[in-house]
């Protein structure tokens, strides 16, 4: 390689040019283009990296060591130097290290997550199971803990609702026969029934409202109102007995009859049998459900909301947001936590190993151009990688410091 040079200035080459001895054949060692392919990535994968921060370690620490004559402090460059050597060791040894410990913990990773996407597959299909429960317990505990009384609300449309389809089904004939007399046709059934029972459920509703307007008041001991919604309930009372509640009675009529001979009940009892079922039923009614329902529908036919005001003022209702469950959610924000922090680990140790060596070789450059290191080896997190400005505004410092010194000295 020095043929052409004297004995002395060959020695003095060979030691300040020592690395292209064997720099060629550690990179065709390292590039192993000639080997087997799993030979080649392995060669590739650990020593490629590692043979050039070393090459690159020999020629600035030649360098360095030629500057070493115009440098102040000595001792101290000479120790960093050696230092920086030391930082590489180890930094290729982590990176040799980091590629294991990146596989055990993508293993280990994947093992994870599997176990997260089994366990959260089953805890959709146990939600989706328990729903359906979990739901019916919920509207359970919200009416018995409501201040709306939804039972009895639910009582009072469903008592109305069978009310009127018992009087639609005995008052139909005659309204069939009212109307044919009228118009000379026979109408059918179905055309009369579902009117019939649409218009009898308002009036069923209409005898409730009426009577808890009169029963407020008579609490309030308003003596007009009373005076006033007595006469309208009087009327609602002869108009359901006479034209429900009567034919009501006249259907029983043949079954009063099986047991008496020549038995002819009368207008004035029809009429007193009638009033009798009407009142046992709408004080039986009244007093088990229709109070405490029939002013929550008034009320939300008036638009004045759902819930009440312990004095009985009516009051917004709140809205509430019904969730899915509360162990659901919060095993849905363990695992997004765990993978988030396994993320992590797994982004650090792959990225970590071969930059430290990286940062190790550029140790090597700051080391000769401002006599310091760049980077504190070795990285233990990601948060150890500075950013490009903090590197910039290190390497500044470093600068100035080195120049005041250069400048006392002087």
């Amino acid at each position: 390689m020095f043929s052409g040079t004297s004995g002395i200035v060959n020695f003095i080459l060979s030691i300040l040019l020592f690395p292209l001895f064997f720099q060629d054949a550690f990179i065709s060692f390292a590039w192993a283009s000639g080997d087997q392919l799993w030979l080649m990535l392995a060669k590739r994968m650990f020593l490629l990296l590692p043979v050039f921060a070393i090459i690159l370690g020999c020629w600035i620490s030649i360098a360095s060591l030629l500057t070493v004559i115009i440098r102040q402090n000595r001792r101290e460059f000479v120790s960093a130097l050696f230092i920086t050597w030391w930082d590489l060791g180890k930094a290729v040894f982590s990176f040799w290290g980091g590629i294991f410990k990146f596989i055990f913990y993508l293993i280990a990773a994947i093992l994870g997550l599997l176990k997260v996407i089994i366990f959260g597959v089953w805890a959709v299909i146990q939600e989706i199971i328990f729903m359906p429960f979990r739901l019916i317990g919920a509207v359970g505990k919200s009416v018995v803990g409501s201040t709306v009384p939804w039972i009895a609300v639910c009582l009072t449309m469903f008592w109305c609702l069978i009310e009127a389809m018992i009087f639609s089904y005995v008052t139909t004939p005659l309204v069939i026969d009212t109307f044919s007399n009228i118009t000379g046709e026979q109408l059918p059934e179905i055309f009369i029934r579902i009117p019939l029972f649409i218009f009898l459920l308002f009036i069923v509703l209409g005898s409730y409202s009426v009577l808890s307007t009169f029963i407020d008041s008579v609490k309030k001991k308003s003596f007009s109102s009373i005076i006033g919604i007595g006469v309208i309930e009087i009327i609602v009372l002869l108009v359901e007995v006479v034209f429900l509640y009567r034919e009501f009675v006249d259907s029983l009529v043949p079954w009063f009859a099986q047991y008496s001979e020549n038995f002819e009940l009368g207008i004035f009892w029809t009429l007193a049998i009638s009033c009798f079922a009407w009142f046992g039923i709408r004080s039986l009614s009244w007093i088990l459900f229709a109070s405490h329902g029939t002013p929550t529908i008034m009320s939300v036919i008036q638009g004045k909301g759902l819930a009440f005001s312990p004095g009985g003022e009516i009051k917004a209702p709140k809205s509430k947001t019904m969730e899915i469950s509360t162990g659901f959610m919060d095993k849905i924000k363990e695992d997004t936590a765990w993978i988030q922090a396994k993320g992590e680990e797994l982004l650090a140790s792959f990225m970590l190993p071969p930059l430290q060596v990286i940062a190790a070789g550029i140790n090597f450059c700051t080391l000769l151009i401002t006599g310091n290191h760049l980077f504190d080896l070795p990285f233990q997190k990601m948060d150890d990688i500075m950013h490009s400005k903090v590197l910039i505004e290190k390497i500044s410092k470093k600068s100035e410091s080195v120049s005041k010194s250069i400048g006392k000295d002087i």
